[in-house]
């Protein structure tokens, strides 16, 4: 199979058509069949659900090339998982978890010339999603959906090299006790916008969220999880009800404990422990994993000692270890990576 005739190794992390995409739509209590279109467009009433009242939700992951040629995605089962979640708290239908699967396997495999190929850098990122599609002028659920999965390959998140970040502790709340900061939801994102655009243009490039019940705790950023490490090594995520859960984050840990050895803890992290951390970082499908050197605060900064050049001994070792296990280079547990045949 030919590739696109595509500079791959200085793609951005931007939005490019590619040739096919799936589409599904629910209606009548039901989902269709679905199949593969190459109309890129959405045509909707002016009135549609997800136009009026936010019911849209989202999901992100990405397909691969092996160091033996192979085309692979990574856990897209936890996806699926995490959709469903996702839509029965915003009384969405949920679209079929095995359904989701092959609907990925049908969009990468009629894309299989758009993934980019091994040592380029580039992946193939993909992009389900589902919203309310017909007239809701009252507030309530819609009653039709269109459940659509496109794709665009993508560079690294980071151009020009991984560099530790810059946060500042936000006044804003991302989430709120028994909200939605659990699910992945557009509207999430929305809140999420002013915030990390008031963070840019003070000079910082993401916002960390405390929790908004007491501003105490670590929760997240308006889209990764933290990962701390301790100074004896210890790998650290916090835990919260309205935190994303993250499929990097929670592949990051085991990867830590039955790959490399390490201690792990997933528990409450208060705002007060982390000048005592020996590393952070922001985990996410996008960039894995996104070093923080330094955190500002109203009181002053954190500065961690893993500094403003590069990753952290522990961050490094876990980064590698699991972009070797997308990318073939490093067994992977069972289950995690998905062959498209």
């Amino acid at each position: 199979m030919e590739k696109k005739n595509i500079d791959w190794a200085n793609l951005g992390f931007e939005y490019t058509p590619t040739d096919w995409r799936f589409v599904a739509h629910y209606r009548d209590g039901k989902w269709d069949e679905g199949e593969l279109t190459q109309d890129a467009n959405v045509v909707i009433s002016e009135c549609a659900g997800v136009l009026q009242y936010a019911q849209t939700c989202f999901e992100g992951l990405k397909a691969y090339t092996t160091e033996d040629g192979k085309i692979v995605t990574f856990r897209p089962d936890l996806n699926a998982q995490r959709m469903a979640d996702t839509c029965k708290r915003l009384e969405m239908p949920v679209y079929p978890e095995d359904l989701f699967v092959k609907a990925v396997e049908k969009v990468v495999a009629a894309n299989a010339a758009w993934v980019p190929p091994y040592g380029s850098g580039a992946t193939l990122y993909l992009r389900p999603f589902m919203f309310g599609f017909n007239s809701v002028i009252g507030v309530k659920p819609a009653t039709e959906y269109e459940f659509r999965i496109f794709c665009t390959p993508v560079g690294p998140y980071f151009k020009g090299g991984v560099r530790p970040l810059t946060l500042t502790v936000s006044d804003f709340d991302r989430a709120a006790p028994h909200g939605t900061g659990n699910i992945k939801a557009g509207l999430n994102y929305a809140m999420s916008l002013y915030p990390v655009m008031e963070a840019h243009r003070n000079g910082f490039d993401e916002n960390m969220y405390l929790d908004s019940a007491t501003r105490t705790k670590v929760e997240e950023t308006g889209g990764a999880n933290f990962l701390f490490v301790t100074k004896d090594g210890t790998v650290v995520t916090p835990k919260s009800d309205s935190i994303l859960p993250s499929i990097t984050r929670r592949s990051l840990m085991i990867v830590a404990e039955k790959v490399l050895g390490m201690k792990v803890e997933h528990r409450e992290v208060l705002f007060e422990e982390v000048k005592e951390f020996a590393e952070c970082g922001l985990c996410g499908t996008a960039a894995v994993i996104s070093p923080v050197g330094k955190i500002v605060h109203k009181d002053g900064e954190i500065c961690f000692p893993s500094g403003m050049s590069e990753m952290g001994p522990v961050t490094k070792k876990l980064y590698d270890t699991l972009t070797g296990i997308q990318m073939g280079r490093v067994e992977a547990p069972e289950g995690w990576i998905h062959v498209i045949e």
